[in-house]
C-alpha cells in the first residue's frame, strides 16, 4: 500500500502541499540534502522514494541499523564513477534511522555531500540536534513530520480496503473505526498491521467479517505485548513522560515510563533524558538530581534490562519529587543571545594571562585582583567585558537553595543584584 507519487501521498501538507518548501524543491528539481524528522509511520522512507522517482533520480538506501562506513563509502564511490556519465542530478542515499550513525560513519557522508556526489536524504525519530553531528546537520535542511491526522488515516484505511488484492476479495464491513485510528496512534504503519490483525481474527473465529469497536479491542487484547513491542509510539510518549517529571507528578512519570520499557524502548535513552531533564527542569534547586541521573545512566548501562527498570523508576520518582529551577537553562541561552549579537567585546587586558614578559609590558593581567587575598575571598572586580557591564544572565529561581545563592550573589554584587 505504499504510494508512489505525491499525488497518492497522505499527511505532511505543510511540507508537500501546493507551494510548500518541499513540494518546489521537487517541482524546480533543485535537490538539496534534508533530514527527515518525524514519529514512525507517518511517511519518511515513502516520501524519499517518491522524491527519486518523481525526479527520475538514481536511489540508493541504507538503514544505519545494519550499514558500517565501508557500506557507505561502496555507495560514494559509486555515484562517484557514475557521475562520468550521468546526465541528470545526483542520486540520493537514502538512510533510514540516521540517528544510530555513530560519528565516524557521519563523517563519513561529510565529502560526498559537501561536493554534492551524493544528495543525502536522512530518516530519523530523534531530535537531529542531538543525534547527527553538526557538520552534516550545516550541511541538511531539517524538515519536520507529524502523526497523521484522524482523517488522514482514514484515507489509509478505505484506501486498504479498496485497492489490496486480498482485502478487496473479503466481504469485510466496517461499521465503526475510533479504536483502529486511536490504537494507531498517528501512525500509518500501525494501523495497517492493526487492520491485518483484526481481519486474521475475524477469518479465524469464522464468523461475518465486521469491524467495530468492540472488535478491534478485544482482538488487540490477544496481540498487544506481541504488538506494542513491534513498534510503541515513542515520541509522543517520551514527551508525556518528560512534562510528567518537570510538572513533579512522580505517579505520570512511572506510568509513562513502564509504556516505554513495555514497548521495547532503549532504556540508555530514557536515561539519557533523565539526565537532560535534570539539568534542564530541577538545576540549582537541586543540584543532586543531576548527580542522580548521571548515576542512573551509568547503571543502566551496566546492569541492562530487565533490572535496569528500578533505577530508572528510582531516579525518575527522585526527579519529579525534587523542586524545579530552569534558571542554569536559561542563563545560558541568554547568554548565548547575547554571543550571538556580538561575539567580539574584547577580553579586559586585566583578565588576559601574561606568560611572556612582552605580554607584561603591554598591560597584560595588569590590576588583576587575585580574589582569596582579600576578606571572605571575594573583591569587587569587573569581569564582563565593558560593553556588557551590569548584564545578568543568571536569575535564581524562587527555591530553597537558590535563595542562598541569591542572598550571597547579593552580598557581592549588590549593583546587579537589589
Amino acid at each position: 500500500m505504499r504510494p508512489t507519487s505525491l499525488d497518492d501521498y497522505v499527511g505532511q501538507t505543510h511540507l508537500v502541499g501546493k507551494g510548500c518548501i518541499l513540494r518546489n524543491m521537487i517541482d524546480s528539481g533543485s535537490l538539496s540534502s534534508f533530514i527527515l524528522w518525524g514519529p514512525p509511520g507517518v511517511g519518511k522512507t515513502t516520501l524519499a522514494r517518491i522524491i527519486a522517482g518523481s525526479l527520475k533520480r538514481e536511489f540508493h538506501t541504507l538503514s544505519a541499523v545494519s550499514a558500517g562506513v565501508g557500506d557507505v563509502r561502496k555507495v560514494i564511490e559509486s555515484a562517484g564513477k557514475e557521475s562520468l556519465f550521468r546526465t541528470g542530478g545526483a542520486p540520493i542515499l537514502f538512510i533510514d534511522e540516521i540517528h544510530r550513525f555513530n560519528k565516524a560513519q557521519q563523517d563519513a557522508l561529510l565529502g560526498a555531500v559537501e561536493a554534492g556526489t551524493v544528495v543525502l536524504v536522512g530518516a530519523t525519530t530523534e531530535n537531529p540536534s542531538f543525534e547527527v553531528i553538526t557538520p552534516l546537520l550545516s550541511r541538511c535542511q531539517v524538515f519536520v513530520l507529524k502523526s497523521l491526522e484522524a482523517e488522514d488515516l482514514r484515507i489509509l484505511l478505505h484506501r486498504a480496503l479498496e485497492q489490496d488484492e486480498l482485502l478487496r476479495s473479503l466481504p469485510i464491513e466496517l461499521r465503526e473505526d475510533d479504536a483502529l485510528l486511536r490504537q494507531s496512534g498517528g501512525d500509518g504503519r500501525k494501523l495497517l498491521n492493526i487492520l491485518e490483525i483484526v481481519v486474521d481474527y475475524l477469518k479465524a473465529s469464522g464468523g461475518p467479517l465486521i469491524i467495530d469497536n468492540k472488535t478491534v479491542s478485544a482482538c488487540l487484547q490477544q496481540n498487544m505485548a506481541v504488538y506494542d513491542k513491534d513498534g510503541e509510539m515513542h515520541y509522543d510518549i517520551i514527551s508525556a513522560f518528560i512534562k510528567s517529571v518537570r510538572g513533579s507528578d512522580p505517579n505520570a512519570a512511572v506510568y509513562w515510563m513502564a509504556r516505554m520499557l513495555e514497548g521495547g524502548e532503549d532504556p540508555l535513552f530514557i536515561a539519557r533524558r533523565l539526565c537532560i531533564l535534570a539539568a534542564e527542569d530541577i538545576g540549582l534547586a537541586n543540584p543532586n538530581a543531576l548527580l542522580m541521573a548521571d548515576a542512573c545512566f551509568r547503571i543502566v548501562h551496566s546492569i541492562g534490562m530487565p533490572e535496569a527498570r528500578i533505577p530508572l523508576s528510582e531516579c525518575a520518582i527522585y526527579l519529579a519529587s525534587s523542586p524545579k529551577s530552569n534558571s542554569a537553562y536559561m542563563a545560558i541561552d541568554a547568554a548565548l543571545s547575547a554571543v550571538h549579537a556580538d561575539s567580539s567585546p574584547a577580553v579586559p587586558l586585566y583578565l588576559r594571562n601574561a606568560p611572556t614578559s612582552l605580554m607584561k609590558d603591554l598591560g597584560y593581567s595588569d590590576g588583576y585582583k587575585y580574589a582569596h587575598d582579600y576578606p571572605g575571598h571575594f573583591t569587587d572586580l569587573e569581569f564582563m567585558p565593558e560593553e556588557l557591564r551590569g548584564k545578568v544572565f543568571y536569575e535564581p529561581g524562587s527555591n530553597k537553595h537558590e535563595e542562598n545563592l541569591k542572598a550571597y550573589l547579593k552580598a557581592c554584587w549588590p549593583k546587579y543584584y537589589k
